[in-house]
């Protein structure tokens, strides 16, 4: 009987991952930037040198924003750069100058719709 369910069990195991990522949905970006998932929903950020964009999504849908308001915080080795993330049509912009290089991490601190601030 061991014989006849371990292989049984072993495929099981396998397919458990790929049936669990496709039942909580496809969190590929959109818009070219990193998903990340909150509270607050996906949060994808889309970082160029002179703009940072944050759209926000529930499972792949628009969010509609009443308010929202952030901040940015980019890292880029030593250096620190502070944005205020705006409300701009379906997402949160913040201009300025953000050197791009290997390595840089971006914190983003965001409200939405009169909601407490997550992370990511």
């Amino acid at each position: 009987m061991k014989r006849f369910l371990l292989p049984i069990m072993i495929a099981c195991a396998l397919a458990l991952p790929a049936y669990a990522q496709d039942k909580h949905g496809d969190h590929a970006p959109k818009y070219g930037g990193v998903v990340v998932e909150t509270k607050a929903g996906e949060l994808e950020l889309v970082a160029k040198l002179d703009l940072i964009q944050i759209y926000v999504g529930d499972h792949g849908k628009p969010i509609k924003f009443i308010s929202g308001t952030g901040k940015a915080t980019v890292f880029n080795g030593n250096e620190k750069t502070e944005a205020a993330l705006t409300l701009m049509g379906d997402r949160l912009e913040a201009k300025g100058s953000f050197r791009g290089a290997d390595g840089v991490k971006v914190l983003a601190e965001v409200s939405l719709n009169g909601k407490p601030a997550v992370s990511a």
